[in-house]
C-alpha cells in the first residue's frame, strides 16, 4: 500500500482508496471496507441532522459565527479551481467545515481548515470523474491523470486545471445526488482523521503551526545561514511568511495538482508510525527545501521586494517534475538530519 502511493502508474486509478486506507477511514482488511463505509456513510447523515439542519435559533452564539465564517470563506476557497466554484461542492464544503468545528469545539473553525478539505474533495470526486471519462471516450483517452498531476511539458496554470481533470469542474455535469452527498461524508471522515493527528496546529494560538516555524527557522540556519542572517538583517521573520506554509500546507503556495502529489508522500511518510510524521516533521523538511530554492535571489533582495516574494513564490509553472525534486531535496534533508532532535527543537546548538 506504500507503494501504492508513491507509483505515478497507479496514482489516479487507486489514489482514492489508498489515501482513505492511509488515513484510517478504511479498513486494511479488504472484506469489511464495504460495510464500513455504509456504517460511517449512515452516521455522518445522522450528524447533519443532528448539527446542520437545524432551525438557526437553536444554534448558539458561537454556532452561529462559526456557520457566518464558514460560508464567508468557502467562496474564496481555490478560486482559480473551476470544480470549487461549483455551488454544490460549496454547499458540502460548507457543511462539513461547519459540522466538524461543532463536533470539535475545542479548536472549532480556524482558517486553513477550508484549504485542506480542497485535495481529499479532488481525490474522492476524481473515481468518479474517470468513470465518466471512460464512458465518453470508450477507452481512447488514457494519457491523462484524474487529479491532472503531469509530468512536464510546462503547461500553464489555466490549462492544467482546466483540461483533463476532475479540477475543470465537469464531474458535477453527471454526478448523481447520492454519490456527492457519500463524497462529503468520505470527505468529512478522512478530513476529522487528518486534523485528529495534527490537532494543536489548530487549537487557540496554533501552537503546532509556532513550534513548525520555529523548527524551519532552526533548520534552514543549519543548512543556509547566509540566507537566514539576510531575513533577520532586513527585517523579515519567518513568522510572516512561514506561518501561512505550516497552516495551510502549501496550499496557497502550489496548484492543488502539485499539493495531491505531496500528500502521496505525506500519507506515506508515517511508516507505521502515523501519518502525522509527513504532514508535521517532513513537511519542515519540504519548507526548507523550497525556501532554499530561492536563496540566491533571496539574498539580493531587500525587505519591500522580499517580502511581497514570499507572499507570492512563483511556482504557477510548476508540475510533478518540480515536485518530485522538491521531495527528493527533503528527503536527503530528514537523512541528514533524522536521529537529532536538535534541529528541531533548537537545541544542541
Amino acid at each position: 500500500l506504500i507503494s501504492l502511493t508513491k507509483t505515478k502508474s497507479s496514482q489516479a486509478q487507486h489514489r482514492p482508496q489508498a489515501w482513505k486506507i492511509l488515513l484510517g477511514y478504511l479498513p486494511t482488511n479488504k472484506t469489511r471496507r464495504t460495510q464500513t463505509l455504509k456504517r460511517k456513510r449512515l452516521e455522518y447523515l445522522d450528524i447533519i441532522k443532528q448539527h446542520y439542519d437545524i432551525s438557526d435559533n437553536t444554534r448558539t452564539n458561537a454556532e452561529q459565527e462559526t456557520l457566518r465564517q464558514v460560508l464567508v470563506d468557502v467562496p474564496r476557497t481555490a478560486p482559480d479551481v473551476p470544480l470549487f466554484r461549483n455551488d454544490l461542492v460549496r454547499q458540502s464544503l460548507s457543511r462539513l467545515l461547519y459540522i466538524w468545528a461543532c463536533r470539535h469545539p475545542a479548536s472549532s473553525y480556524v482558517q486553513g481548515i477550508n484549504d485542506l478539505a480542497t485535495p481529499l474533495i479532488a481525490v474522492f470526486l476524481s473515481e468518479f470523474y474517470d468513470n465518466q471519462r471512460s464512458s465518453r471516450s470508450n477507452g481512447s483517452d488514457g494519457g491523462g491523470t484524474s487529479v491532472g498531476v503531469n509530468n512536464g511539458g510546462g503547461s500553464s496554470m489555466h490549462e492544467s486545471i482546466h483540461e483533463g481533470s476532475v479540477l475543470d469542474g465537469s464531474v458535477m455535469d453527471d454526478l448523481a445526488l447520492e454519490d456527492l452527498k457519500n463524497v462529503e461524508a468520505d470527505v468529512y471522515w478522512c478530513l476529522t482523521n487528518l486534523l485528529a493527528g495534527i490537532q494543536d496546529h489548530y487549537t487557540s494560538d496554533q501552537p503546532g503551526v509556532q513550534r513548525m516555524v520555529m523548527r524551519l527557522e532552526d533548520l534552514v540556519n543549519r543548512m543556509d545561514g547566509e540566507l537566514t542572517h539576510h531575513l533577520r538583517s532586513v527585517g523579515v521573520e519567518f513568522i510572516q511568511f512561514a506561518f501561512r506554509w505550516m497552516n495551510c500546507l502549501l496550499l496557497r503556495e502550489f496548484k492543488l495538482e502539485c499539493v495531491i502529489r505531496l500528500w502521496d508522500t505525506y500519507l506515506s511518510e508515517g511508516d507505521g508510525a502515523g501519518f502525522a510524521l509527513g504532514f508535521e516533521t517532513f513537511h519542515v523538511y519540504v519548507c526548507a527545501a523550497f525556501l532554499c530554492q530561492f536563496s540566491g535571489l533571496l539574498r539580493n533582495m531587500e525587505f519591500d521586494e522580499l517580502f511581497g516574494f514570499m507572499q507570492n513564490v512563483p511556482t504557477s509553472d510548476w508540475t510533478d517534475n518540480e515536485i518530485e525534486v522538491l521531495l527528493s531535496q527533503a528527503f536527503v534533508l530528514s537523512t541528514l538530519f533524522h536521529g537529532s532532535d536538535a534541529h528541531l527543537n533548537g537545541q544542541g546548538r
